[in-house]
């Protein structure tokens, strides 16, 4: 089975934390620890986490991997 990648990026607000958990509660894993960093052109912190998924169909470059 393919695995598949994705680092899902967000500030660090409640919505990052519910978009780690949507693509948890979906199948994905979390791979590696979360990172964060400041936007000096937004003012805040940003956070990101890369997360991996087996899939049943063979990978595609054009595929949307947030709706796998």
């Amino acid at each position: 089975m393919p695995l598949i990648y994705r680092c899902i990026t967000e500030d660090d607000t409640s919505t990052f934390c519910h978009r780690v958990s949507e693509a948890l509660s979906k199948g994905w894993s979390l791979h590696g620890s979360p990172t964060m960093a400041h936007d000096p052109v937004k003012g805040v912190m940003r956070m990101g986490q890369a997360v991996t998924k087996e899939i049943e169909a063979e990978y595609h470059p054009d595929m949307k991997l947030g709706q796998q």
